[in-house]
Parts: C-alpha cells; sequence; structure tokens
C-alpha cells in the first residue's frame, strides 16, 4: 500500500502521470489493514479500556465486568457482521471502474474481521484467560 501511493505520488508529480487504480487499491487495502488490526487488539487485549475504577473499588467484580464488557463487544460485533454482511452480497456486482473488481471486497474485509472477533469474544466469555499468551506483549512493567 505504501509503495503503491509513494509510486503515484512520484509519478504524478515528477512524471505529470500516475496509476489511477492506486487510489482504489490503497484505500481497498487500508480498509482490510485497519479491520484485520481491529481483530489482532482484541486478541491482544491492546483496545481501548478503562479499568482503574472496578480494579480499585471492586477488585471481586473484574472477571464479571471483563465478560460483560465481551458480550458488549460480541453483541457489537455481530451486528457488524450483519451489516457487512448484507452490504457486501449487495455489491458484489457492482465492479469498480478503476480495477474491475467488487466492491464488495471492501465489505468482505467487515465480514471476516467480525468473524475473528466473535471468535475471540466468545471465547473470552467462556473463558477470559483463555487466549493469553505467555510472551510479554510489549507491556511496560515497574
Amino acid at each position: 500500500m505504501i509503495v503503491l501511493v509513494f509510486t503515484n505520488v512520484v509519478l504524478r508529480y515528477g512524471f505529470a502521470s500516475g496509476l489511477r487504480q492506486s487510489v482504489e487499491l490503497s484505500r481497498l487495502g487500508l480498509v482490510w489493514v485497519v479491520m484485520l488490526g481491529a481483530a489482532v487488539v482484541l486478541r491482544r487485549e491492546q483496545h481501548l479500556a478503562v479499568s482503574e475504577v472496578v480494579e480499585a473499588f471492586a477488585p471481586r467484580l473484574v472477571p464479571f465486568f471483563r465478560r460483560l464488557a465481551y458480550l458488549v463487544i460480541l453483541i457489537s460485533v455481530l451486528m457488524l457482521f450483519w451489516g457487512a454482511f448484507r452490504q457486501m452480497n449487495a455489491n458484489w456486482n457492482n465492479i469498480s471502474q478503476l480495477t474491475g473488481l467488487p466492491s464488495a471486497l471492501f465489505y468482505l474485509a467487515g465480514v471476516v474481521s467480525a468473524l475473528l472477533m466473535t471468535a475471540i469474544a466468545a471465547v473470552r466469555i467462556v473463558s477470559p484467560d483463555a487466549l493469553k499468551s505467555d510472551q510479554d506483549d510489549g507491556e511496560m512493567h515497574t
């Protein structure tokens, strides 16, 4: 994606030409990176969370609230799946003039990401520590 955009910029400003497909392909790549990145972040538990209040005032309720949070995530991701799946099916015949690719590929990223995040959230509801890895995920400890 970076090479494609860089090449297009060089061609556009250096040689007064460009790759017409690069805009759409880089946008498609960005959508896929963001959607798959969301699943990776959920898997690593690096998403934005405010847990200090519960941990400070009700440490015994932390497992309950984590499961509750993953239940909310599961419901949200199922809504994402349903919407992206419907849009994907509606856009298979909508072919881009620039690349010749179906517009459904943008929505397919949401479907794949939602399926991954559904599996992660479901496992975390049943067993919150099931997907923990033994390695340090880059957290700083003092």
